[in-house]
């Protein structure tokens, strides 16, 4: 090991050598010395991080396609030493060995680069945000990634997962666990702390988020946009249409996908990559003078027939028998794909109740390999889910 260091180490300063006596370089040479930066960073990084091969055997045929049988997966490496995390681990599905391989970490902020790296073939990410609060160690992320572990297939899922750090620490604990993070970097706000419904700089993070979504929809990707306290059990990709621009959870679900009376939640929302969706996220971030004070899912409220008839925006919904929540959630785990802890507040109150659902949905899992049917379902009441 230490003499793999050495020689990284001494790559390394040979090839800071050759960029620094290569400054007075012609602009002829201008790709040359790109790509001796850019072996700069592979060498920097290759000592804390893991390669995901995506050359030799292929991913998925999209998010919805079937998973070949030498997928690889992205999976956060504990170590042995003190339980904390260290890389990624490969895992090939029907095969019985981990393969381990030297990785490299993209910290160049390139957000196009990293929704390519990140995406399917049709250009959909899954996104989620974070701050320090909700990424700390034993927090909302490890619950979050936790629940892919434990889903129905939906591990493969994390290979098109972007994370979007709302501060430096989040940023960091993201690098740690996870190959696609993001830092939305936001000059004089402080997102690092638990921010707690309508106080605080809570309705700042939300409003920044909301256009962050958009500029993912101006870089001509598709979303589904997770909250971090949304635990995952099933692929939610067989309940969305494509034939929707945007389809939203919901806190309560009145029985019409389609019905605009419908009460909106954020927390689950896709949003198809077009002129029109663009538009509507524009119209939706300048009705925020109309509704000062207001965070972005309440003025979703008021727009959304409006804007959904003006620009041509179709607009559905998600059945809480399929997507629950804490407000309102169905009881067939058989039916189930995620579960949010909305209509809750604090974060330690979230922690419990969602520990509580994963085990549930756990011990669900082991029943139903043993054959065991019968009534099964979510342990109630808990500190909010009821």
């Amino acid at each position: 090991m230490r003499s793999r260091s050495f020689l990284l180490g001494g790559a390394l300063a040979l090839v800071c050598l050759v960029l620094y006596t290569s400054s007075d370089l012609p602009e002829s040479s201008r790709k040359q010395k790109e790509s001796l930066r850019d072996a700069t960073r592979q060498i920097a990084s290759s000592q804390h991080a893991l390669f995901i091969d995506r050359t030799k055997e292929r991913f998925t045929d999209g998010i919805n396609g079937e998973i070949d049988e030498r997928e690889k997966v992205i999976v956060p490496i504990e170590s042995r030493n003190n339980g904390t995390t260290k890389g990624f681990k490969r895992e090939r599905k029907g095969f019985d060995e981990n393969i381990i391989e030297i990785a490299t970490v993209h910290e160049d902020q390139d957000l196009s680069e990293l929704l390519k790296r990140a995406a399917t073939p049709d250009k959909t990410i899954i996104m989620t945000a974070i701050n320090d609060a909700w990424a700390a160690p034993g927090s909302l992320l490890d619950l979050f990634f936790a629940s892919f572990h434990h889903g129905d297939r939906i591990l493969h899922l994390l290979n098109h997962l972007v994370i979007v750090a709302m501060d430096q620490k989040a940023f960091e604990r993201c690098k740690s666990l996870h190959p696609h993070c993001y830092f939305l970097k936001v000059d004089g706000l402080n997102f690092a702390l638990e921010q707690s419904y309508m106080k605080g700089d809570y309705l700042e993070m939300m409003w920044r988020r909301n256009r962050f979504q958009q500029s993912i929809l101006e870089l001509g990707y598709n979303f589904l946009f997770t909250d971090v306290d949304i635990v995952w059990f099933r692929s939610p990709f067989p309940h969305l249409s494509q034939a929707t621009d945007l389809i939203m959870s919901t806190d309560f679900f009145v029985g019409d996908p389609n019905s605009l009376g419908n009460y909106p939640n954020g927390g689950l929302l896709y949003v198809k990559s077009g002129k029109n969706t663009i538009e509507f996220y524009k119209n939706w971030q300048m009705s925020r003078e109309q509704f000062p004070g207001k965070h972005e899912q309440y003025i979703f409220d008021k727009i959304k027939g409006e804007l959904s008839a003006r620009l041509g925006v179709k607009i559905q919904f998600l059945d809480t028998a399929y997507f629950g929540g804490f407000c309102q959630h169905g009881k067939d785990l058989s039916k189930i794909c995620s579960m949010h802890a909305n209509c809750c507040i604090g974060l330690e109150n979230k922690l419990y109740d969602l520990r509580n659902v994963l085990e549930d949905w756990k011990n669900y899992r082991a029943r139903m390999k043993e054959r065991s049917f019968g009534y099964f379902s979510w342990r109630v009441p808990g500190r909010c889910i009821h």
